[in-house]
């Protein structure tokens, strides 16, 4: 590490204004931990991050069939095809909330998204439901919203796609961006003020190239290259070679998944044995990452994965196998709608406006909040060591 370690205990700052608010909390048992909140990572090419496949359980649709005093939900998630078991995992994390809360007066219906998103929108508004939770790709979300749109349907969704945020539209979804800022951050208040970066090319590449650079020019640190790459050794080799003919640097991003990071590294190391490397939100819970001697003192921001593992025990005692990482996001989206539910009148419109409070929620992985429909979560910052990964900033705990 450099000069000094960052606070560990600021609080998030943004540009809007607001009045500081304590977190809410409530719920039973396990959910009384939380509120709402979680991340679920969709990597560049809009496939989930891989895990175990679910075991089928207990499922939402399984409850009664009387709507009289429940609020009618609709989950919309693969349930065939590629993604049918991250699908299952989402839906039965959903049913889990529901379970650990105690709560009947709301209803979850899944509809199958594989095929056709629209027409899966169609039959849940149909069948008189005022809130979607879904989908999980950000292609989905707009085939979406242009029927939920017009009907007036919110929809909660996984993805992390923030150009589909907004116009009833919020997003979940761990956002790679911010990851990148709290990092820079992080940095700069050690000292480093001069980067460069590798990133892929295409949509996750443009969005940390842009996330980058935006962040430099509120912080006043300066990006001296960004070189970009197709996902071969050949393609990578020759972007680190471009990127040390353009100058040195204090800290070299890699703004990939661990397999790439850990070829980068020791092209990296080759070109430059003192840069600090960062890395992305796509490092968590990778253990190639701890694995990789280059990879060492590298720092990279993640939501804490402290309160995951509990759910993730009790999933297994449920399902028989462990969930998948993003299914948080099912779990937390309804404990969201559980405390948005408590003003919500049956056969009513969702109260949206509640999901604005500025405030923020605490959900499984920390305290988060919306802003124009895009999720604003508190990070933690990582770092690389012999022994494993290692937390070195503690993500904020609230919201100003």
């Amino acid at each position: 590490m450099n000069t000094r370690v960052a606070n560990k205990t600021a609080p998030i700052h943004t540009a809007a204004t607001g009045r500081r608010r304590a977190m809410k909390l409530g719920f039973a048992g396990f959910g009384a931990m939380l509120l709402a909140g979680c991340s679920g990572i969709i990597p560049e090419s809009g496939a989930p991050v891989a895990g175990p496949a679910p075991t089928e359980g207990p499922s939402a649709t399984t409850l009664p069939d009387t709507d009289t005093d429940r609020h009618r939900v609709a989950l919309l998630v693969p349930m065939s095809g590629t993604n049918a078991a991250v699908g299952q995992s989402l839906s039965n994390a959903t049913t889990m909330a529901l379970l650990d809360t105690n709560t009947s007066n709301i209803r979850i219906t899944s509809y199958d998204t594989s095929s056709d998103p629209a027409g899966a929108a169609r039959k849940a508004i149909a069948d008189g439901n005022r809130l979607i939770l879904g989908p999980l790709l950000g292609d989905n979300v707009r085939a979406v919203k242009s029927v939920a749109g017009p009907a007036r349907v919110p929809i909660i969704s996984f993805s992390n796609d923030s150009e589909v945020a907004g116009d009833g539209v919020y997003v979940m979804g761990q956002v790679p961006a911010q990851s990148i800022a709290r990092t820079m951050l992080f940095a700069q208040q050690n000292g480093i003020t001069r980067f460069g970066a590798l990133v892929p090319r295409g949509e996750y590449g443009n969005r940390a190239s842009e996330a980058m650079l935006e962040q430099a020019r509120k912080s006043g640190v300066t990006v001296g290259a960004i070189e970009t790459y197709d996902r071969s050794a050949s393609s990578l080799s020759a972007a680190v070679k471009r990127l040390y003919g353009k100058g040195d640097y204090q800290a070299v991003l890699i703004a990939d998944g661990a397999r790439m990071a850990v070829r980068a590294a020791p092209m990296i190391r080759d070109a430059d044995k003192m840069a600090k490397i960062l890395g992305t939100e796509l490092w968590s819970g990778d253990a190639q990452i701890a694995q990789s001697a280059p990879l060492r003192g590298a720092w990279f921001s993640a939501v804490s994965d402290a309160r995951f593992k509990r759910l993730s025990d009790s999933y297994k005692a449920r399902f028989g196998s462990a969930p998948y990482r993003v299914s948080a996001l099912g779990y937390d989206a309804v404990l969201l709608t559980i405390r948005v539910a408590r003003g919500w009148n049956p056969g009513g419109r969702f109260p949206t406006s509640a999901l604005d409070d500025r405030g923020g929620f605490l959900g499984l992985d920390g305290a988060f909040r919306f802003d124009d429909g895009v999720v604003q979560r508190a990070f933690e910052v990582r770092e690389v060591t012999v022994n494993g990964v290692k937390v070195v900033s503690p993500a904020p705990t609230k919201f100003d």
